[in-house]
Formats: structure tokens, C-alpha cells, sequence
């Protein structure tokens, strides 16, 4: 069940399919299973608890079938803030002005309103794809048993009636279609970001993720003489938008006004790479890599780099391939972006390389990450050859 609690900025603009005016508030908001629950007042603890001093909410949200998605301007001119529209047509506001927690609460609603989508037991055939070798009529008559059973009174159901409601139920719920039946009717989809990037490749049928490539290929024709390419930040409700249509498999161009700034595409791929779960030099070989580029003989320090490059799993070393190639042309015009070997590394070390588990001092693992990236960086032609 998915749970998370704050402190958040709320205000309804559409109640039941009418409008309402705008009344910003500070509200407690608890998100527990499919529903969104919000009070005035803190209750104590994580859970959602009724009675005694707590707090009771003053309104309650159901997840189920709602849309969410990064408010425009016109909705809002204030920055960080979710639309939250239900099934039942009120349309919700939500705001915080840290970026972070924002962007956590964005996270989590979307991933329990897709949940539903898949756990929901009310989906219509046509909705929803039958398992093999089941019959229209022996669902139609599965559906209408069960909405029998619904109205009666769990206190007035004897026990041959509590079996046979079970045994109705049970058959039910086996008709059910299973996520890959789901998956291959088109109603959800496997996400890009946060997926393990040997999974994303095969699926793709490529070693290298074809949203890298299409980051790369745009960054590489429009931005690559923008002054702090990659350094500065692009705005991060844009690039949850970008997020999102890459996740849900809509038709990108990145040419389209809406990505017109290239920070966006580079805010966007450095998300990609950080939310990955697993770093793609990986966990297994991070101490490895710490310990080569400690070696004081550069020439050997060089091979012990490029040996560890080579036991990387193909998506992986294709990946890192691809991405250092583009980062070497964007070093190549550092007269212009100011992006320099260090200024790079520094961007991209903690993002492609860290521990599993921070132990000691990690101001120190961030020297030896960004020493990594220069180097390859530097020596990208003995590392990878030619290409």
C-alpha cells in the first residue's frame, strides 16, 4: 500500500465538473492506497488514524482513474505545481516550492494512480483484454453473480452462501488478465525512466537507450555552443513533462516549441542516468574504479580504467561510449560553453558513478568520481579507439 505525508499548498479549481474559486490553504495531506487525504491539522504519526485529538480530513480524493500532470501557467502562475484531476470531476492544485519534495510527491501520485489502473477490479471487457481461452458468456455471467453478491449484508450470509460467494469470487478474480496481457494491449507501458538499463535495451532491441541517442543527437545539433551546457539547470516542471512523455510512450520531437530549451534536454538526460537503478559504471565495480584511478603510473592508471570498461555488462559500456563521445564534443568547444574536462566531470560524477551503501567521507568519493569522468574524458580515443 502506498503511503506519504506532508505538508503541502492545495486549492480545488473544479468541484463535481463545476468551477470554484481559488483558496490556496496549508493543508496535511496523507496519501494511503488509492486515496488522497488532506486536514488542516497534523495527526500524529505516519498513519492516518480517526478519533481521539487527531485530526479528521477535510476532504478525501480518490486516486482511482484521476490524471495527473505539471499545471500550466494558466492554471497557476505559481512554480512547482501539480494538477490532480479525479474521475468524478473536481480538479485539484497542489504546490510546494521545494523542487525536491515536489518532485517526490509528483512520483508517488503517479505511480499509485497507475497502479490502480492495473489493479482495478471494475474494468469493462472492452477496457480490458480476456485471458485465453475465456468465453464472453462465461465472464458475463461471473460479473453479473458477483454484482448479486455485492447488496448483501456480510451479518445476514450463512455459511453455505459465504462459500459460494468465495467460490464465485475466486473464479472471478483467476479471469482476471495478466499484466503482460494488460502490457500487450497497450494499456500501460514500461517506463524508460528508473528502468534497469539491461531491461530498457532488450526491449528496445539496442544496446543504448534510444531516448540517450535522441538527447544526444538534438544537443549535438542545436546546443552544443550554449554557454554552461549541462552545468546550469533547466526548469524542472518542463523537463517532469518531458519525463512524463517519454514514460508513457507519447510521439517525441524534441524540435517541438515545448522543449525549446536546450536545458531541459540536458536536464532530462542527467535525470535519465541519475534515476537508473543501478549507476552505469555499476555498484559492483565502483570500488574497483576508485581504486585504478589512485594508481600513481598514469600510463597503467589508463589501462586499469579501460580494463574495468571492458567488464562492463554491452548496454553499459555501448552506453558510456556513447555518452563520453558526446561529452568529448562538448569539451571540444569549451571556448564558447565553458565546459571544460573538470567542468564536465564534476557534473557527471556523482550521476554515473556511486556506492551502494555511502561509507566514510563523501566529499572524498566525489574527488575520485569526477577524476574518473576527466580521465576517460582525456583519454576517450585509448579507451574506447577510434570511432
Amino acid at each position: 500500500v502506498s503511503e506519504k505525508y506532508g505538508l503541502l499548498y492545495v486549492t480545488k479549481i473544479t468541484e463535481n465538473g463545476k468551477k470554484v474559486r481559488k483558496n490556496w490553504t496549508s493543508s496535511w495531506t496523507v496519501l494511503q492506497g488509492s486515496s488522497l487525504l488532506f486536514a488542516k491539522n497534523q495527526g500524529s504519526g505516519s498513519g492516518w488514524k480517526f478519533g481521539g485529538n487527531q485530526s479528521k480530513p477535510e476532504f478525501t480524493v480518490d486516486l482511482k482513474g484521476a490524471a495527473i500532470e505539471w499545471a500550466s501557467k494558466d492554471k497557476s502562475s505559481k512554480k512547482n505545481v501539480i494538477e490532480l484531476k479525479t474521475r468524478q470531476g473536481t480538479e485539484i492544485l497542489i504546490q510546494l516550492d521545494n523542487d525536491h519534495l515536489i518532485n517526490e510527491w509528483y512520483k508517488a501520485l503517479e505511480e499509485t494512480i497507475g497502479s490502480q489502473m492495473v489493479e482495478s477490479d471494475e474494468a469493462t471487457e472492452d477496457d480490458i483484454p480476456e485471458s485465453p481461452g475465456i468465453e464472453k458468456h462465461d465472464k458475463d455471467k461471473t460479473n453479473k453473480d458477483l454484482k448479486k453478491s455485492r447488496p448483501i449484508k456480510s451479518s445476514s450470509i450463512d455459511n453455505a452462501d459465504q462459500k459460494k460467494t468465495k467460490t464465485k469470487l475466486k473464479k472471478f478474480l483467476t479471469r482476471r488478465p495478466t499484466l503482460q496481457a494488460v502490457r500487450d494491449k497497450g494499456y500501460i507501458k514500461d517506463q524508460v525512466f528508473g528502468c534497469n538499463l539491461s531491461s530498457l535495451c532488450q526491449r528496445e532491441n539496442s544496446t543504448v537507450p534510444k531516448f540517450v541517442m535522441m538527447c544526444i543527437d538534438h544537443v549535438e545539433r542545436e546546443g552544443l555552443n550554449v554557454d554552461g551546457l549541462y552545468r546550469v539547470s533547466g526548469n524542472l516542471a518542463v523537463i517532469q513533462k518531458l519525463r512524463f512523455a517519454v514514460n508513457h510512450d507519447e510521439k517525441l520531437d524534441l524540435k517541438d516549441s515545448k522543449w525549446e530549451d536546450i536545458n531541459v534536454i540536458t536536464g532530462a538526460l542527467k535525470m535519465f542516468f541519475r534515476e537508473l537503478p543501478e549507476p552505469l559504471f555499476t555498484y559492483h565495480l565502483f570500488n574497483d574504479f576508485v581504486n585504478a584511478v589512485k594508481i600513481s603510473d598514469y600510463k597503467h592508471r589508463v589501462e586499469g580504467i579501460a580494463d574495468l570498461i571492458r567488464l562492463l555488462p554491452k548496454p553499459n559500456h555501448d552506453t558510456m561510449q556513447v555518452l563520453f563521445k558526446h561529452l568529448v564534443k562538448v569539451v571540444a568547444r569549451s571556448e564558447v560553453n565553458r565546459m571544460t574536462n573538470q567542468s564536465v566531470a564534476i557534473v557527471f560524477g556523482p550521476t554515473l558513478l556511486r556506492p551502494e551503501k555511502e561509507t566514510g567521507n563523501i566529499a572524498v568519493h566525489t574527488v575520485y568520481q569526477n577524476q574518473i569522468v576527466d580521465l576517460i574524458l582525456t583519454e576517450y580515443e585509448t579507451i574506447f579507439g577510434r570511432s
